[in-house]
This record gives structure tokens, C-alpha cells and sequence, in this order.
């Protein structure tokens, strides 16, 4: 198993990047959220995930350990592989991935491309007991947290604004201020909105 790959950027795409190691390029797929931690300098490094199927080998980069951790647990629940656990790590933060799972948020994960309500409902179910003991959440905030984020992207959805838009800036300011109430999210996005 290939853990990680420290070397030069030599190509870097929103979906994979090419890193030269002591003369071999090896290239490796990637998630946005990856393709936006990595520094523009010429020395990378990322952790890596190596799939092997009869037809191909292929290699997984991650910039940090904690979504190679969340790319691994999404591989483990039937239905999940590889490009659909990629796609669910670009769609949203790993955060929101262990918030959703840990709350039992069937919307925000069924909310990704290629996500259905069946498979959404297999990936809490499989995974929400881990997620919890793994991260040492304790559901009650995390469910008190969603609830206050869905009542203000309600609010401001009713507002009018685009809830696409609503969505980047209020995950931005629970992001900032995790205990924040429903008000104080409202005022704060409107500012920003």
C-alpha cells in the first residue's frame, strides 16, 4: 500500500494531479476539496488511498488524513465506490459529511450527485455508530446545530435568496461560530447576502 506521495507538482487539475517522485510521475484523482488545500509552490504532499481492480490500479490523494479517513469509511458501505466517494468529498466539506452522518441528515447527503434517498438512508446506516464513537460526537449538538442551520436557510430561502448561494455563506458562518442561534446566523448571512 502506497500511504503517501511527497514530490513535485508537475500537472494539477481540478480532478487529478501528476506528482513526480524521484523521476516517476504518478498520477493520482483527487476531490475538489483537495484541489483547493493544495498550495501552488512546486513540493507537494498528499496521503493516498491505492484501489486495485482487475483492469487498473488507481490512486487516491488526499491533502489531509482525516478525509482519506472519510474516503475509506464511504468505500466501506455497499453501493459507495471510489468516483461516487469522490464526488460526495468535492460536493461538500468532509465535515459536513460527518455532521450529515452523525445527524442522521438524509437530505444533505441524498443532495449529491448520483446520491439517491436508498443509498443516502445505507451510508447514515452504516456508518453513524462509527462516525459517533470515531469522532466523539455527541448527537444531541450536532442535531441542535443542523436544526439551527435548516431554520435559517428556511428563513432566508423565504427571503428570496437562492438557496445555493444561502447554503455557501451560512455553512461558512456555523463553520465560524458552531454554537450560533438561528437569529444570529440570519443577521450574519443577510450582512454577507
Amino acid at each position: 500500500m502506497i500511504a503517501h506521495l511527497q514530490g513535485k507538482l508537475v500537472e494539477k487539475n481540478p480532478t487529478e494531479v501528476v506528482i513526480d517522485c524521484a523521476g516517476v510521475g504518478y498520477q493520482v484523482n483527487i476531490s475538489l476539496h483537495t484541489f483547493s488545500l493544495i498550495p501552488n509552490n512546486d513540493f507537494i504532499k498528499l496521503y493516498t488511498h491505492l484501489l486495485i481492480k482487475e483492469d487498473a490500479h488507481t490512486l487516491y490523494g488526499f491533502a489531509e488524513k482525516s478525509e482519506r479517513e472519510i474516503f475509506r469509511m464511504l468505500l466501506s458501505v455497499s453501493g459507495i465506490g471510489a468516483n461516487i466517494a469522490r464526488t460526495m468529498l468535492s460536493s461538500i466539506e468532509p465535515r459536513q459529511i460527518i455532521n450529515a452522518i452523525a445527524s442522521g441528515d438524509v437530505g444533505i447527503i441524498q443532495s449529491i450527485k448520483g446520491i439517491g434517498n436508498k443509498t443516502a438512508q445505507r451510508v447514515i446506516l452504516d456508518l453513524k455508530e462509527k462516525v459517533l464513537k470515531l469522532y466523539d460526537l455527541d448527537e444531541v449538538s450536532v442535531v441542535q446545530n443542523n436544526t439551527n442551520r435548516d431554520e435559517a436557510l428556511s428563513a432566508l430561502e423565504v427571503l428570496g435568496f437562492v438557496r445555493k448561494t444561502s447554503e455557501k455563506v451560512v455553512e461558512k458562518i456555523v463553520k465560524e461560530d458552531p454554537d450560533a442561534s438561528v437569529e444570529t446566523i440570519i443577521k450574519k448571512a443577510l450582512k454577507t447576502l
